[in-house]
């Protein structure tokens, strides 16, 4: 018997070390060569490690949370026979790991950034981003009080690697638990642990009593605290708010959908881009990056534009790339399928990267008004809200508008009020009328 050193191996080019997000073994475990053993997290995506050897483990370089340099001891396993201590290869693909599916958020750093933003939706208005269609569902998962008498479970069990490292931890059997939505969420693990199998039915009026729960702040989480706090440490915010009346924008919207053919269906968002990339151009200063140490502004002739969208392992913004010169079928197809990449946890890391100019909404929670937060080191960040009918005056009559206010959020160290202002109003006498988001 021998031991096997298992050191982390250089897993993108500029990293010096990495955090463990979470454990596949324990000391004590068999592991099987290839058999994934930890999540290690970089400034830039999560990476599954696996095992290069099959044996025992016998020692683990620290708890989730801790950072571990390239090259340190990861992982030390007892093998039969000798085995040298060298690192294994170097990983040359990165994948960014999101479990679950989620609803469009807010901004942040992806990754993902900034957890706040304003949304659209509503009665009259569809969410923001593109519906991502269904993955493919995954292959049945056996029931482990029916496989005693050799029979498997024809339902899978959707749930999160967190949920189902959790129901483990406390022996739970997941194709016991009921949950409210499509897949099995923590708050359907507490409803089975207060109510057992007839979770969720308790006297109309009373509330579900919680125990109290201490969540260790790590991984894609610790990422976003981090970039936010330095965010409004460093920046000084300051966020206009304009009311936009969209009615002309909605029919021309339907009226596009209604001949759309075999292209994917408009929402707002598209739209939205056209007008931002329009008005971008007498306005540079909003499309920037602001080097706060080497005290530089590099303004883009380019608008790669964030798109935050919200996933369980929180907030990424994906980058639609020259997004200036695509038409509103192309940038619905773009966000579609930059929204399905996070989701899965397929997006690269230039993906997620490179942004000049971040938009955020809560899609069909909607909202008022917003006051995002700056995806640093951009300098502004573009919030719309939801679309609600009311009446307002035209001329001397009154008649049903739909409106919608426009949220944006500038670093007042490069943007002026006034040239924040000033662009919304542009944006405002686009979407007002939409027929010139057509012409030169």
């Amino acid at each position: 018997m021998a031991l096997f050193t298992f050191k982390l191996p250089d897993i993108g080019e500029g990293i010096a070390q990495a955090e463990i997000v979470g454990w596949h073994v324990k000391v004590g475990d068999r592991v099987e060569e290839d058999q994934p053993i930890a999540d290690m997290m970089t400034d830039k995506a999560t990476v599954e490690m696996e095992s290069p050897v099959a044996g025992t483990v016998v020692r683990l370089a620290g708890e989730p949370g801790d950072q571990i340099s390239i090259g340190a001891m990861l992982v030390e396993i007892e093998v039969e026979g000798e085995a040298a201590a060298a690192p294994p290869p170097s990983v040359e693909t990165i994948e960014a790991e999101v479990p679950g599916e989620t609803v469009v958020g807010g901004a942040t750093e992806t990754p993902l950034p900034s957890r706040e933003g304003p949304g659209m939706g509503g009665e009259h208005s569809e969410p923001f981003v593109a519906a991502v269609e269904e993955p493919a569902s995954p292959a049945p998962t056996p029931n482990p009080s029916l496989e005693g008498r050799g029979i498997v479970s024809a339902e899978p069990i959707l749930a999160s690697p967190a949920v189902r490292a959790r129901a483990k931890e406390l022996g739970v059997d997941l194709s016991q638990v009921k949950p409210a939505g499509d897949h099995i969420r923590h708050s359907d693990l507490d409803a089975y642990l207060l109510y057992g199998q007839g979770q969720g039915y308790r006297p109309a009026g009373r509330s579900a009593k919680r125990a109290d729960e201490q969540v260790k702040v790590i991984g894609m989480r610790r990422r976003i605290a981090e970039n936010m706090a330095a965010s409004k440490r460093h920046i000084p915010h300051f966020t206009y708010v304009e009311e936009i009346d969209v009615t002309a924008l909605e029919e021309l919207r339907e009226q596009l959908n209604a001949n759309r053919g075999d292209r994917p269906k408009l929402t707002m968002l598209p739209l939205l881009i056209v007008a931002l990339c329009k008005a971008l151009p007498d306005f540079p200063m909003l499309n920037a990056r602001y080097d706060d140490e080497a005290g530089v502004v590099t303004r883009h002739g380019s608008v790669h534009l964030g798109m935050a969208t919200q996933t369980d392992a929180g907030l990424m913004v994906p980058v639609i790339r020259d997004a200036q010169d695509r038409n509103v079928w192309q940038l619905a197809t773009e966000i579609r399928r930059l929204a399905e990449a996070a989701r899965s946890g397929k997006a690269k890391s230039e993906e997620l990267s490179g942004s000049t100019l971040t938009l955020t909404s809560l899609g069909p929670l909607g909202g008022i008004a917003t006051t995002p937060v700056i995806n640093r080191p951009e300098v502004a960040i573009i919030g719309p809200n939801r679309v609600i009918e009311r009446p307002v005056f035209k001329g001397k009559e009154i008649v049903a508008a739909k409106l919608m206010n426009l949220s944006i959020s500038c670093d007042h160290r490069v943007v002026d009020g006034w040239d924040a202002a000033s662009f919304v109003q542009a944006v405002r006498k686009l979407l007002e009328a939409p027929a010139f988001l057509f012409v030169d």
